[in-house]
């Protein structure tokens, strides 16, 4: 079976931490991108042909993409194609992802023979069989297939896309950008659909000035009984990486082994690309309790619930907790940070302090010194 896969890298904001990199490139869990829980779901899937649409600020995806050769994608026809505004047909304002789709429409009709389209976006991560999704899809004969996630609905999250099932497990409601109560299922912004149905409903739907996936075609189409809906609940863990406050609290979530394991190697690997560093050094005074640290990393301080990146520098007397770390950082001597955020590079002067808070952690920017 041939399938097309296409990723929305730039579908979501989270502030400082996408100033200058897509949500698909942010860096996760102390050596891995959120773009490389997408690219393996489909790699294990047998998807071969991948399109990464991206908008802005993409150069930190392209360095750690390449080619695609982690996944595989540079060996097969069609392999792996940045669909950045310089190589699409047009660069029209953006509007969604119709929209977006629709200005790549040539690796719709003119790229290799796919039959299906999976359709994801950067910001929910899980390890799921979309072997099993397609499955469920031709199954049901439905035009389009969204997977959706129980337990994420609160009555305090926004969600994009929220369906309600009745007791016989047709779709109820429909509601978008809403507040839904916890008998919701959430979105996981992962779609299936024939090719040429894609393909039609696009050049139908622009032609109206019709550009959203979820307002548009979902809920839109679904109303007029114009569109049929398959659902597919996906029972593993799914991470909404939808806000900074999110963001913080999943990747502080790896601490727990059952998420982790459920992420990393629940249905197949997560593969990234390769910075192999030497192992971290842990100095004779220092104390690490409860953390996730990547390789590379020089402790002489004391580190507890906390996630650090490659190459991270902790120095003598320093206090780190609850806090996520990125690459290449520098924290002094005696510093104390809790809940904090430090993006690349960012230099915490010796005596330094910094503290948020579990709802609302501070963020420095990448390359800041504080």
């Amino acid at each position: 079976m041939n399938v097309m896969g296409i990723i929305f890298a730039n579908d979501a904001t989270l502030g400082a931490l996408t100033d200058k990199r897509t949500i698909a490139s942010l860096p996760y869990g102390g050596r891995y991108r959120l773009v490389d829980f997408h690219l393996s779901n489909m790699c294990a899937a047998g998807v071969r042909h991948v399109g990464i649409i991206t908008r802005h600020s993409y150069q930190s995806l392209m360095n750690h993409i390449g080619s695609g050769e982690e996944w595989g994608l540079e060996l097969e026809e069609g392999g792996l194609e940045f669909l950045t505004p310089y190589a699409m047909s047009k660069t029209d304002t953006y509007h969604g992802k119709l929209s977006a789709i629709h200005e790549a429409i040539d690796v719709l009709q003119y790229g290799p023979d796919d039959e299906y389209v999976i359709i994801a976006d950067s910001a929910v991560i899980s390890n799921i069989d979309l072997q099993k999704v397609l499955a469920s899809h031709i199954e049901s004969g439905k035009d389009v297939t969204v997977v959706t996630k129980a337990g994420i609905a609160n009555g305090k999250k926004q969600l994009d896309l929220a369906l309600k099932l009745d007791e016989k497990g047709r779709i109820a409601d429909i509601a978008v950008d809403y507040i839904a109560p916890a008998d919701y299922l959430a979105s996981m912004d992962i779609f299936v659909m024939s090719k040429e149905y894609l393909r039609s409903t696009i050049r139908e739907f622009i032609s109206r000035n019709l550009f959203h996936m979820d307002r548009d075609l979902i809920l839109g189409q679904w109303q007029k009984n114009a569109v049929t809906l398959n659902v597919y609940a996906f029972e593993g863990t799914a991470l909404f990486n939808e806000s900074v406050n999110e963001y913080f609290t999943n990747t502080l979530a790896l601490i727990d082994a059952e998420t982790r394991h459920d992420l990393f190697e629940g249905n197949h690997p997560v593969f990234t690309k390769v910075r192999d560093r030497v192992p971290s050094y842990y100095g004779e005074g220092c104390q690490v309790k409860n953390s996730i640290l990547a390789d590379g990393c020089m402790l002489e301080g004391a580190v507890e619930n906390s996630v650090l990146f490659r190459q991270v520098t902790v120095g003598k007397d320093a206090q780190v907790k609850n806090c996520v770390i990125m690459n290449d950082t520098v924290v002094g001597e005696g510093a104390q940070l809790e809940c904090v955020i430090l993006d690349k590079d960012v230099t915490v002067r010796p005596g330094a302090k910094l503290c948020g808070t579990p709802s609302h952690p501070l963020v420095v920017r990448r390359g800041e010194i504080v």
